[in-house]
This record gives C-alpha cells, structure tokens and sequence, in this order.
C-alpha cells in the first residue's frame, strides 16, 4: 500500500523536508512512501488536500500555519496543547487528523549540545512570537532558562526590538531567532538588534536553516559570538514525526 507524507505551508521553496524524507525513504528501503510539498494560499485548503489524497499518512507543517491550523484539527495531543501550535498531524485509523508538536523536541535537544550554561547564569532573548517561538518557550522551561520574547509589536510580559539596549544584549547571553527573517531568498535580512553589542559571550541560534550561515549568524560571529543555524533542530524534530506517523 502506498504511504503518502508531505509538507504545508505557504512558501516552501526554502524547505528541505522533501529532501530529508526522500533521502530517508530511499535509505531504508521504503519504495512504498513518498514526500511532497503542498503550498496552500489559506489554511483552509487543509480540507481538500486531505480528501483529494487518500493515501495521506502523516504531514509537517510549516510557517504560516502552526497556529492557524489548530480548528481544522480533530484533536491535539499534550505536546501540541500546551505549547498552542502544530508541527506534526498524524492520521489515525478512522483519518481524524492528530496535531503534535516536536519543533520543541527538536529545539531542546539542539540546544542542550550548543549552549553549555543552565540556571540562575542562563537568560536568552527570543526573537518572534509565533508559533516556533512557542515550542521554543516550552524548551526554554524545561531547561530551567529565563527568557523575554521580543516582538515589533509592545506585549504585556516582552520586549520591543526598539528596547534591546546594549546593556540588555549584554546581560542575556543566549539569543534565538525564530522568525523567518533571513530565509532563502531574501538571505539579506535578519532581525533588527545591536550587534555591536554581542560579545564571544553569547550564543545565536536561529532556526532558519536555509542558508546555513544566516545574516544574523554571520552577524554574530563577526563579534565572536558562537552561532548555529536549524538543521540540527530540523532533523531532530523531523525523526520525532516519523515515529509518531509509524506507531
């Protein structure tokens, strides 16, 4: 029986999900599945996507659906309603559609290898408050690291991208992009902070991975910051969708 898989989201010329599943496909010898990437105009065409491929198994999902996504469900799992955003639908034996979330698995264990302080020493600044920036908030307490999110916008517990002072650069060593700011093609971008506060101190992740160095890593490294990008965090969260789409 053929088993189906993919990828939604709106702009997906930068995904490499495709790759990464087709390659994994043909290494174990799996010549029933398949991976495709469904670019949807709105949310809503989850429905017909759905009924118009029967073989669907399990899909990721991708910016700008996390959240928007979360009525057209029939469930979520622990993950997926405690963070607020979905990552991963599985189908179930009667085809109700199952919202997870493994960005936040993926993260954690990513970071846990990159940045090496814990406690009363960690503070980090997230950058973005969508639905990446949830999974990662979930990671960050359970890492025990204290976080403001910075958003364009003036929220009730955060910080504006006008407030980041170079004394408050310097006191938050830990600095995680997760906005799609710098992704293929518009590989000049990157999200508005002082760099020239940024020290061999901090640590950058960011979660784009395509290119492998963003503006914001090459940014940071030029001060001698430490940076790493999101493939890690993309193959890690991507093993987790499979063993939920195979139990």
């Amino acid at each position: 029986m053929a088993r189906e898989f993919g990828l939604i989201g709106k702009s997906l010329v930068h995904s490499f999900s495709p790759t990464y599943f087709s390659q994994k496909f043909e290494h174990l010898g799996l010549r029933d599945c398949t991976y495709e990437a469904f670019e949807l105009e709105h949310v809503r065409e989850l429905s017909a996507l759905v009924a118009s491929r029967p073989d669907l198994q399990g899909l990721n999902v991708t910016i700008p659906y996390k959240e928007q996504i979360l009525p057209y469900l029939d469930a979520l799992d622990s993950s997926a309603a405690r963070i607020g955003a979905v990552n991963v639908i599985q189908f179930d034996a009667d085809r109700r559609l199952i919202g997870h979330n493994t960005d936040y698995v993926g993260f954690r264990d990513s970071l846990r290898r990159f940045y090496p302080l814990r406690g009363e020493q960690a503070t980090a600044l997230v950058l973005g408050t969508g639905g990446a920036s949830k999974a990662v908030e979930v990671a960050l307490r359970e890492l025990d690291i204290h976080y403001w999110l910075v958003s364009r916008d003036t929220l009730a517990l955060g910080l504006t991208y006008a407030e980041l002072s170079p004394e408050l650069i310097a006191a938050h060593t830990l600095i995680i992009n997760t906005t799609p700011l710098g992704t293929y093609p518009r590989t000049e971008e990157c999200p508005a902070i002082p760099y020239e506060a940024l020290t061999p101190q901090h640590y950058l992740f960011d979660l784009v991975y395509n290119p492998s160095e963003t503006e914001f890593m090459r940014r940071g490294r030029a001060q001698g910051a430490q940076a790493q990008n999101g493939f890690e965090m993309l193959c890690l969260q991507a093993e987790a969708a499979w063993a939920i789409w195979n139990r």
